[in-house]
């Protein structure tokens, strides 16, 4: 079915069926989704080249990723985002365009799309306290819209990110309230910006309670699974062993509790773990109650408003950058308890 008839049996005309399905705002809700509905129904697909000429545009997102985080492309968090933002590149008629490339070569490859027209826009992931890509990408022009924030940059651009610092600030006070004391962080690279943040909430959760942090107990790397085992490994060994650990991602929680049961502890009576839970399609947190508690936060709803937003930005560049915080759920689960009696002994 083509554009033609699909405006036919709807009785409109091709030119509002089109900007329905494209989401210009002067079309009105009732009749965006009375087309939208049809559709589906008919399934209508968008002839993305006929668009891209008829508009000049490329009809095309890019993604640009650095061969030394080329491990995202297998990494279930990525692979959620990605899946909600293709949900929003469908609906509008978008295409995805995913580029690895050299270290130290990212600034020319987006130099390359923007000259050639490739892509109408990218979408910036993991970025770094002082993220170089924003201002380079607000130099040369390129509409984008960032999976995170740079605290570092003060220029406007276009962001959706989840308030880490609140999240590992309302965790921390949870195990504060609980009893524990000797709480440990196995935290992202706190290079990036959403670790850095979860860093300092769970510091002003303590200091609220005049707890002092140890340097032992505090953890910075990437997210494997490998690396929240070996970390929790080594720290349960100790005399003053943690008797809970907070974690940035479900991932590294995994090998968390792998450390927990080989020295013969159990999760949630022995020892209590909250983690970061992105609600990943497929590594389920448990059913109807939880595996871990966590703090929970869609990265697949994350990935299709982003593309929204960056869809939205690129149809009308002279909009203020949009900026959405995303509030964290603390969901409570079978990885927590009451600290020890142990602990209240040796404290």
């Amino acid at each position: 079915m083509n554009l033609k008839e699909l405006s036919s049996i709807l009785g409109l005309s091709q030119t509002t069926v089109s900007r329905a399905l494209n989401g210009y705002p002067e079309v009105s809700a009732s009749t965006r989704e009375r087309v939208e509905r049809a559709a589906i129904k008919h399934s209508y697909t968008p002839n993305t080249r006929a668009k891209s000429l008829a508009t000049g545009q490329a009809m095309a997102i890019g993604h640009v990723i650095p061969m030394a985080t080329k491990h995202e492309m297998v990494n279930p968090v990525f692979a959620d985002f990605i899946a909600g933002a293709a949900t929003a590149y469908t609906r509008h008629g978008f295409e995805m365009v995913l580029t690895i490339v050299e270290d130290g070569n990212e600034s020319n490859v987006y130099r390359n799309l923007k000259a050639r027209a490739a892509v109408d826009g990218v979408i910036l992931h993991a970025p770094s306290m002082n993220d170089s890509r924003i201002s380079f990408l607000n130099e040369i022009g390129l509409p984008f819209a960032v999976h995170g924030r740079a605290s570092g940059q003060t220029q406007p651009y276009c962001w959706l990110d989840v308030n880490n610092r609140s999240a590992f600030r309302r965790a921390t006070d949870f195990l504060l309230d609980l009893g524990h004391r000797r709480i440990a962080l196995i935290n992202g690279n706190e290079a990036m910006d959403f670790a850095y943040r979860r860093r300092h909430g769970f510091a002003e959760a303590m200091a609220a309670r005049k707890i002092p942090l140890v340097s032992e107990f505090m953890h910075s790397e990437e997210m494997t699974e490998e690396y929240g085992y070996r970390a929790a490994s080594k720290m349960l060994k100790a005399h003053d062993a943690p008797t809970a650990f907070l974690v940035s991602s479900i991932i590294s929680a995994i090998g968390v509790r792998r450390a927990i049961e080989e020295v013969g502890l159990i999760m949630g009576r022995d020892v209590s773990v909250i983690t970061h839970d992105d609600a990943l399609s497929y590594l389920p947190n448990g059913d109807e109650i939880p595996i871990f508690t966590a703090t929970r936060s869609s990265v697949r709803e994350a990935g299709r408003r982003l593309a929204e937003m960056l869809i939205a930005r690129i149809n009308d560049p002279k909009a203020a950058p949009e900026q959405v915080l995303l509030e964290a759920e603390l969901r409570v689960g079978r990885s927590t308890g009451p600290a020890p009696v142990r602990a209240f002994a040796e404290d």
